[in-house]
């Protein structure tokens, strides 16, 4: 099953309040959020949060860094999308198509190779842990494909061929797997979720596999759904906590 480009719901986009308590800095020359833990933390370890077509900019994804930082892990966004982040509010003449023809994955796996790099070449990082939110799910994959990376997270993940890219990732990768799904997802639709079950499910990946299901939410809703609804709020909360649990076993 071929893997749609976009939909709707990866260019929507509901803000959250707060404010962002990391830092912006290079890693390897690339510009990064950086959340660190105020507390002792495993200084060998650290999650790249690979995100949506919204980026660093958007201050929900710094949040979430942030509060990946307060379970103790040192969190860092990449700036997969080399400063070309969507606005919050997308213009209704927006070409998308033109948009994610710049954003192939000869644009963002340079970024990777470099950040990767530098963690482990000069900050003495020895694992790494990934969440790919919607757009970032590709490069979480490309990480763990190469075995860069010691722990994937895919939350509501977009342009995963199913059940191609998952049985190459059976194959390759040595990462646990952790697919936080929902309920209404053109990107990842209840098929894919099947079929993801089918592979990886009941043993067969002896990494570990686990795949957590969101009733009454949409694509997007771990980052950017609408608080003001209880089930979006829950499949949040509880996405970022299974996300967070699977970091604590594995990483």
């Amino acid at each position: 099953m071929s893997a749609p480009a976009h939909c709707d719901d990866c260019f929507k986009s509901v803000i959250h309040e707060g404010d962002a308590q990391g830092q912006h800095t290079q890693i390897g020359g690339i510009d990064c959020y950086v959340a660190t833990p105020s507390f002792p933390y495993p200084k060998d370890k650290v999650i790249l949060i690979l995100t949506d077509v919204f980026g660093i900019p958007l201050i929900n994804n710094r949040l979430l860094a942030d509060s990946f930082a307060l379970h103790g892990f040192k969190t860092i966004i990449p700036d997969i999308l080399n400063g070309d982040a969507r606005d919050a509010v997308t213009p209704p003449n927006f070409d998308r198509a033109q948009w994610m023809a710049r954003h192939m994955p000869d644009s963002w796996m340079p970024v990777l190779d470099k950040v990767v790099e530098a963690l482990k070449g000069v900050e003495g990082v020895t694992r790494v842990g990934t969440n790919g939110y919607c757009f970032g799910a590709p490069p979480a994959l490309y990480l763990a494909l190469k075995n860069e990376s010691h722990v994937t997270v895919l939350t509501h993940p977009s342009r995963v061929a199913v059940p191609g890219d998952l049985e190459k990732y059976k194959a390759e990768s040595k990462a646990p797997l952790l697919i936080n799904s929902c309920e209404v997802d053109p990107m990842f639709d209840s098929e894919a979720q099947k079929l993801a079950d089918e592979v990886l499910g009941n043993g067969q990946f002896a990494p570990g596999y686990e795949r957590t299901y969101w009733e009454g939410c949409v694509h997007g809703f771990a980052v950017r759904g609408d608080l003001s609804n209880p089930k979006v709020k829950a499949g949040m909360e509880g996405a970022f906590l299974a996300s967070a649990k699977f970091f604590e076993t594995y990483l």
